[in-house]
């Protein structure tokens, strides 16, 4: 169970901090709540204690562990899968697993393929999630600055796009 203050990661939606605890009526069933709010960009979420397993909800890595998976970056494989569906699936599925090396595949992959031959509206409405998710995690572990950890991100995925960072298309 998390407490008051805890910083933790929800799948879908990144890094943020439990903000309270309420208890609810929601469709006639009052049950216990945690408050979790995202730093960045101010989302408040109400998520069941009693679903938190379910949801993914765990707590955010170590610095260590995000130094080590900043160190990976250059290095992650990535598949580019030329059937645009099957592409969005597996980058969707890789999102919803919660592991941030799956996410940074799908951010490397669009990245790449973006620098390429350009996005989809709907891949690039996915590599700016995939961002989201990455860089809040990544900035409650480093305790860093937002536009700090996305210049080292976007350096370390593709090398060329690091003096600034990725906006290519419209800000992310």
């Amino acid at each position: 169970m998390f407490q008051v203050g805890d910083k933790v990661v929800h799948p879908m939606h990144g890094a943020g901090v439990i903000d309270g605890i309420v208890r609810e009526k929601v469709a006639g069933v009052t049950q216990d709540y945690y408050v979790f709010k995202m730093p960045v960009g101010g989302l408040l979420l109400k998520i069941p204690i009693a679903s938190t397993q379910a949801v993914g909800l765990r707590s955010v890595i170590p610095k260590a562990e995000a130094e080590r998976l900043l160190s990976a970056l250059p290095g992650l494989e990535v598949e580019q899968c030329g059937n645009w569906n099957k592409r969005y699936r597996d980058n969707l599925v890789r999102m919803k697993s919660g592991d941030l090396y799956e996410v940074a595949r799908v951010i490397k992959c669009l990245m790449t393929r973006d620098s390429q031959q350009g996005l989809s509206t709907g891949e690039r409405k996915m590599l700016h999630t995939a961002r989201q998710i990455l860089l809040s995690e990544l900035v409650l572990a480093e305790q860093a600055r937002y536009e700090e950890m996305e210049a080292r991100v976007d350096r370390a995925i593709l090398p060329r796009a690091g003096e600034e960072a990725y906006t290519q298309g419209g800000s992310l």
